[in-house]
């Protein structure tokens, strides 16, 4: 039996792509449809299909491409009709059709989110724009209709599985995404798995430890807020990650009083050996879930999270971090002076929980036992009861 595993579009790195990649652990025998994709390496050519704005420089410009995707999913193709389709959605991907319209072919959509755009502009900035505004009422009503047809839901957060409810007015089990905690766990010391210049790099950094923040330098990940934090405590910071706002963030941290590190795209041996180094990770994003905080929690590094959203769910508060409001100052200077306290084996067991093979077990059960029901309804059998997952 092959199926087709749907995402909007695949880029080297990223919390979608290592989905994708546990998606494939747990479903080997599938191929893959996106938009587009920038990782060539990631699977071979044959096995993956791309729509037609893969060959334009839309591309490059998925805001001004945004109205268009709708009618894009809808019309998509591939050489052959699969047996079943799953959908790893965080903007229209769940509006796919592939022949699940005319029915037969089982549909299940992985929600890491509505999309922010559209849902939740307040959040992420990059839905303010003003073409995207005129165009979000239309839209939200298209991704509704869309959101009816996406088959069996799954969200990647309790904290995602209400945004769907109150957007699309369903529900979802909820699978939380996976984590490489194991691999983290067992690697022991990672400052021992660096190369020279990533050893020459952690060597320079401040030795009594520092605030350390990372992903993708965009305004709503909030590492300004990261870098203010540490000048009102008075402790260095380092800033892991690559993207638009990093000149913004560089030109405050040349005014602030705090020593000021942005290191750019790094490597996972590095990223791991800051964890280990760091006196916290910094995590102030209303995110959807966050891969990084369990990470951090893998390698024994203390987490200070936004106590709104999908983090505050694998950070237990007072156990293997603290939940605070970014913009209360008190607040986190408060769980500073507390992170000595968290034990790093009470840290990494609770990271355990998110692991790979928790992940890839939960799928297979969720996919392969949906299509099992799916031919039991088709030959007149019971409906599928609700199922529930959680870490």
């Amino acid at each position: 039996m092959t199926g087709l595993i749907v995402q909007e579009w695949i880029e080297p790195s990223g919390g979608a792509e290592q989905v994708l990649d546990a998606f494939r652990v747990a479903l080997p025998d599938s191929r893959f449809y996106a938009l587009w994709s920038d990782d060539p390496d990631r699977f071979a050519a044959s096995e993956v299909d791309e729509s037609w704005m893969a060959r334009t420089p839309l591309r490059r410009h998925k805001a001004i491409g945004l109205p268009l995707m709708p009618v894009t999913w809808r019309m998509s193709g591939v050489r052959e009709r699969p047996d079943w389709v799953l959908n790893s959605s965080y903007v229209f991907a769940h509006h796919s059709d592939f022949g699940t319209r005319s029915g037969g072919v089982p549909k299940f959509s992985y929600i890491h989110t509505p999309a922010r755009y559209l849902w939740e502009p307040d959040l992420d900035g990059r839905g303010r724009g003003k073409g995207l505004a005129a165009a979000r009422g239309v839209l939200k009503a298209i991704d509704k209709s869309a959101a009816a047809r996406a088959g069996d839901l799954a969200a990647n957060s309790e904290f995602v599985r209400r945004r769907i409810v109150r957007s699309w007015e369903r529900d979802a089990c909820v699978i939380y995404p996976p984590v490489q905690s194991r691999v983290i766990i067992n690697g022991g010391r990672w400052q021992d798995r660096l190369t020279f210049s990533e050893e020459e790099i952690l060597s320079s950094l401040p030795e009594r430890g520092f605030l350390l923040a990372a992903s993708r330098l965009v305004p709503y990940k909030r590492h300004s807020a990261v870098i203010r934090m540490g000048e009102a405590l008075d402790i260095p910071v380092v800033v892991a990650g690559s993207g638009p706002e990093r000149e913004k963030l560089e030109a405050l941290a040349s005014t602030v009083s705090v020593p000021v590190r942005l290191l750019g795209h790094i490597s996972d041996a590095l990223m791991r050996a800051l964890f280990q180094r760091a006196l916290a990770f910094v995590f102030p994003p209303v995110e959807d879930f966050g891969i990084l905080p369990v990470e951090a929690m893998a390698a024994g590094c203390p987490v200070i999270v936004n106590r709104e959203g999908g983090a505050s769910e694998s950070v237990l508060d007072g156990v293997t971090g603290f939940h605070v409001d970014p913009h209360d100052l008190q607040e986190v200077a408060a769980a500073m002076t507390r992170v000595d306290q968290l034990a790093p084996d009470v840290m990494q067991a609770r990271a355990e929980l998110f692991d790979v093979d928790r992940f890839v077990g939960q799928v297979q059960a969720w996919v392969l036992g949906g299509i099992a029901l799916s031919g039991q309804r088709s030959a007149g059998g019971m409906d599928r009861p609700k199922m529930a997952a959680s870490a």
